[in-house]
């Protein structure tokens, strides 16, 4: 018995002719979900970089650099690791089954 390849053809037009167009509140929910992502990702960083590390001296401002630098790369990470996504099409479905 052979194997035939499955036509999606009319599933993928389906789904490029349904435009999503976010609402109002789906750009205020996006971007809490970005950042509550940012902020998960500082106190992992925060957490994980507490050892001595190289890039900051034993100065006085070394824990202000510290954590301007933690602050500086969760919030360019933010919204892009998929917790946010996750968190997003979470809170967007009980939305619709509450709403």
């Amino acid at each position: 018995m052979a194997l035939t390849s499955i036509d999606n053809s009319i599933a993928l037009d389906a789904l490029n002719k349904k435009k999503f167009t976010p609402t109002n509140d789906d750009v205020k929910l996006r971007e809490q979900t970005d950042q509550f992502e940012s902020f998960l990702l500082k106190q992992i960083l925060d957490i994980s970089l507490k050892s001595d590390h190289k890039l900051f001296g034993k100065d006085a401002g070394d824990k202000i650099y510290q954590s301007m630098y933690n602050d500086s790369i969760s919030k360019a990470v933010g919204g892009n690791i998929g917790f946010s996504q996750m968190l997003f099409d979470f809170l967007k479905e009980q939305n619709k089954l509450h709403g």
